[in-house]
């Protein structure tokens, strides 16, 4: 468990939000740190804070979320740390985490084609033209269905909802789809993009296919061994 797991939490708990500024709210409560204070993190001024808060202002969007938890956590990282070491005890405790093999946030967006084109992917459905990735998650199918309960699969969307999910050992990808679709009428957000790996195009489920097309999510399979996957998204910054 790392650092990088708690901020990613802690960003998607805030973007998945019904209201994002009192999520603010909570987690610089919860560190334990002003509206001043964390102002002065972000060279902005209180007020700007408090307005992000109390809704007056409209929500920044996952730019800001990314600086705001960076600066929760390098305060807390000066002050030794407590705030994160409770949070990662918690963490361990969520059985999300063991599905995750790999799930970054890019600092800058990349073009769903880039995307597509470094796993050695092939498009079953569509992406709108345009489509920018934020970040990804892969995730372990097997033990996401089998040991995750479908209220935590809120993870997969990190601190963006912008976010490829790709998904390993999947027979028909029938299940992951299906756990998409429930999830993003319960919470109404899905992945932007979903990657079946280890299938081509033609034994993909075809139930799975008329979902991903009815709930516009772009769909892509890739046979490229899970390891160049991970390592060819990591030249992405």
């Amino acid at each position: 468990m790392s650092h990088h797991h708690v901020a990613i939490y802690i960003a998607g708990d805030i973007i998945v939000s019904d209201n994002p500024g009192e999520a603010i709210k909570k987690w610089r409560l919860i560190f334990g740190l002003t509206q001043t204070a964390i102002a002065t993190r972000l060279n902005t001024s209180p007020s700007v804070i408090s307005d992000y808060e109390s809704g007056r202002r409209k929500f920044p969007g996952s730019r800001f979320v990314k600086k705001f938890v960076q600066a929760l956590i390098e305060t807390d990282l000066e002050r030794g740390g407590m705030v994160i070491n409770l949070l990662e005890r918690q963490l361990l405790k969520e059985k999300f985490w063991v599905a995750v093999l790999d799930m970054r946030e890019f600092s800058e967006p990349v073009p769903a084609s880039a995307f597509l084109q470094a796993i050695g992917a092939e498009v079953v459905v569509r992406p709108p033209p345009g489509l920018d990735i934020h970040g990804y998650t892969v995730v372990d199918s097997v033990k996401l269905v089998l040991e995750v309960p479908a209220a935590e699969y809120v993870r997969l969307y990190g601190g963006t909802t912008q976010r490829a999910a790709i998904f390993t050992k999947v027979s028909t990808g029938r299940s992951p789809i299906i756990a998409i679709k429930s999830m993003s009428s319960v919470l109404s957000v899905k992945p932007s993009l979903v990657v079946l790996h280890g299938l081509k195009p033609d034994a993909v489920d075809q139930l799975a296919v008329e979902i991903a097309k009815r709930s516009h999510i772009p769909l892509a399979t890739t046979t490229m061994s899970i390891e160049k996957v991970i390592e060819n998204l990591r030249q992405f910054k």
